[in-house]
């Protein structure tokens, strides 16, 4: 590993290591103070992107890379006791050789398959590994690899590693972001790997800072709708999984509907996918996702379906779609009632569940105001 720090640890204004790191609606990170006088001085704009900035424009801390920054300690990797003769699976000299595989214009795609295969496993099998695979300087090798778009193999069996060393801590997932991991992530949307794909944006975007980013990528939110609407079964579901934990982030949710999320949700909850419904719970908290919601036909009748026969989330997340697309529409209001879901919450607000509990008393106020 090299003693310097990483280059994302800089900012891209002042090239400094940044004391206060804060995040645009963009995505990209600055040190607070070089972008407060690149807005102080007029401009509106991203630095990066040159896309227009909101009025006024919003900085969010980025904790878990400010936190990254002030625990970072420039070390090499230290052998433990029980690989200190270089004979173990794991030690820096066996690691170092599986990594220099991975990096290798000269090796075959087997050998690199290999290599990544074996990290994955003793990633697995080892927490600390992960840590110490981060530190290495692999992860760049893991993202060519992630590029190999040529090679379904390769490609997936990259996006299972990186899917491991996500797991390891928040500040990982921060690391693997502005390392670049999204770029290729996204692309690999597109590939026979796509389940894996989406499965590791769900992991990233579990950081509340990645979110931003994900979402702020051109074609991220875009490449999951689209896989939404043509993947098959385990796809599909990875991709409703991965917007769902992306729309918990406000400017997500416009972007999804933009997309044209809400009928191919509404199709996917009545073919029985639960999930979608969890994802129309979240879009219906901004006025395009209500808007769409009520244009399609028949969505009361799922909702009510998943109402009366869903899991406990199901239950919720149908309460909650309703709730909110009957304050918007007294139509919609009108529907619900004819379907008998007053009774239906009045019976529900002696459930044991919190969450639904305070749902039905919700929409149950609703459903009886004039």
């Amino acid at each position: 590993m090299a003693n310097e720090l990483p280059e994302y640890f800089k900012c891209p204004i002042s090239l400094d290591i940044m004391s206060d790191p804060v995040i645009l609606s963009s995505g990209h990170t600055f040190d607070r103070s070089s972008i407060q006088r690149w807005i102080d001085s007029g401009h509106r704009t991203c630095p990066i992107t040159k896309l227009p900035l909101p009025d006024p424009p919003s900085l969010i801390p980025n904790h878990a890379l400010r936190s990254l920054i002030s625990n970072y300690t420039p070390t090499q990797l230290i052998p433990t006791r029980s690989d200190s003769d270089g004979s173990g699976s794991d030690s820096p000299s066996q690691l170092g050789c599986l990594i220099s595989k991975l990096n290798s214009r000269g090796s075959m795609v087997e050998e690199k398959v290999e290599s990544l295969v074996r990290l994955t496993g003793l990633s697995k099998a080892n927490p600390g590994f992960r840590a110490r695979l981060t530190e290495s300087g692999a992860v760049s090798a893991v993202l060519r690899c992630v590029d190999s778009d040529n090679d379904p193999g390769l490609q997936e069996k990259a996006l299972l590693l990186l899917l491991n060393l996500s797991l390891e801590s928040d500040d990982n997932k921060v690391g693997l972001v502005a390392e670049g991991a999204v770029a290729r992530v996204v692309s690999a949307l597109g590939s026979t790997a796509a389940a894996v794909a989406a499965t590791v944006l769900t992991s990233l975007a579990v950081v509340e800072v990645n979110k931003a980013t994900i979402g702020a990528h051109p074609g991220a939110v875009r490449c999951l709708v689209h896989l939404l609407h043509t993947g098959r079964g385990r796809e599909r579901k990875e991709a409703a999984t991965a917007l769902f934990t992306l729309s918990s982030f406000p400017e997500n949710r416009r972007r999804t509907v933009d997309c044209g999320a809400v009928p191919i949700l509404i199709r996917m909850a009545k073919s029985g996918l639960e999930r979608a419904i969890e994802v129309l719970g979240l879009l219906a908290k901004c006025k395009e996702g209500r808007e769409e919601i009520v244009k399609c036909d028949g969505v009361v009748e799922i909702l009510v379906h998943y109402v009366k026969n869903g899991s406990l989330r199901g239950i919720q997340y149908g309460l909650m779609t309703l709730n909110l697309i009957c304050c918007s529409s007294d139509r919609v209001k009108r529907q619900v009632k004819n379907q008998g879901v007053l009774e239906i919450c009045f019976g529900l607000i002696q459930d044991d569940n919190e969450k639904i509990h305070r749902v039905a008393s919700n929409l149950a106020k609703v459903l009886q105001e004039n």
